[in-house]
């Protein structure tokens, strides 16, 4: 039965109630209409409309919880659905279409933004090669002719030749901190363990100290390393930038079934401020693996970001003691940070 012709039955069943008791009851109507008439006249159009009314609220109740649904639902936290258990008819079709149509929905974004990241992964890398093998190159053979000119000059010329070799340097190491940040060579050569240390080391500042714990042997994939990555990245980057904060901690361990990575640091906190894009990335990327991204206010103060990514099946690979590591400060000048090209 189609909805229309439910709710004409519905009706169509309170009038025929309202019919067969004026026809069958006491009740009669003159002319004038006398008060006692009115009164009872009045009392059966209020029962039949509050009958009506509650006959129609039971019946349309599930396409409420629909448009609510509609309303709420976030394709960046995927997985929530309307049980159409219980519901025939016209109305259990309209839930299950729409579940169906959230599964679409839900299955092309997620290919979508594979690609996407795909694409801009395989832009990064290629901005970084050519920074390096070109701008990098070039940059070096700079500083080798100004060695050889600023041998030869004369010495008033020979300082200001030493401060542009300098200053010339300082930018070689500047590209080459912008290229490993583009394409993270050592997650590739090294693994993650030591990606991510030397990324808290890059991140240790005079003004910031970022203390970091991870576990080795963490058995993930590729994608999943990349993942996880990425995510500590955006969000050290996020509290060298925003946050204002002193220290900050990066760990990664395995957590029962899966891998949790958690960045939490003792800034400013996030307030009110709307996700931006970054947070929104981190998102995408998550979803990406199958991973959970849960961000809120740390204890004691701050921000906590905490990164569940799922084993694959597998043999698990056995626990090794975990010794937190020192904050290493890197060895140099260190120069500021600026911001991250995407």
């Amino acid at each position: 039965m189609t909805l229309f012709w439910r709710v004409f039955a519905l009706n169509a069943a309170v009038f025929t109630a309202a019919m067969l008791g004026l026809m069958l009851g006491p009740v009669t109507v003159s002319a004038p209409v006398v008060r006692t008439e009115v009164l009872i006249l009045a009392g059966g159009l209020a029962a039949m409309l509050v009958t009506n009314a509650v006959l129609l609220r039971v019946g349309l109740r599930p396409i409420d919880r629909l448009i609510r649904a509609m309303a709420t639902i976030d394709l960046t936290r995927p997985g929530h659905r309307l049980a159409a258990a219980g519901q025939a008819g016209p109305i259990g079709d309209l839930i299950r279409t729409f579940n169906a149509m959230l599964d679409r929905l839900e299955a092309e974004r997620a290919a979508s933004t594979a690609r996407a990241l795909t694409a801009q992964e395989a832009e990064r890398q290629r901005i970084a090669q050519e920074l390096h093998d070109e701008i990098g190159q070039t940059l070096t053979a700079v500083l080798l002719e100004l060695k050889s000119v600023a041998d030869t000059a004369p010495p008033p010329l020979r300082a200001r030749l030493r401060q542009v070799q300098e200053t010339t340097r300082n930018g070689l190491d500047e590209i080459r901190r912008i290229a490993r940040r583009l394409r993270p060579g050592v997650l590739e050569e090294l693994g993650l363990t030591s990606a991510l240390k030397a990324l808290a080391g890059e991140f240790t500042t005079g003004g910031l100290v970022v203390h970091h714990s991870v576990e080795r042997h963490l058995g993930l994939g590729r994608d999943a390393e990349l993942v996880l990555y990425r995510v500590a990245q955006e969000c050290l980057t996020n509290t060298a930038r925003h946050a204002g904060a002193r220290h900050a901690r990066l760990e990664v361990a395995r957590r029962g079934t899966g891998i949790e990575l958690r960045v939490r640091d003792d800034g400013r906190g996030l307030g009110g401020a709307a996700e931006g894009s970054g947070i929104g990335g981190m998102r995408e990327r998550a979803l990406l693996i199958g991973a959970d991204l849960t961000i809120g206010p740390a204890a004691g103060g701050g921000t906590e970001v905490r990164l569940r990514v799922p084993l694959p099946d597998g043999p698990r690979v056995p626990d090794e003691p975990r010794v937190p590591d020192e904050p290493r400060v890197p060895d140099g000048p260190r120069v500021p940070l600026r911001e991250e090209r995407d």
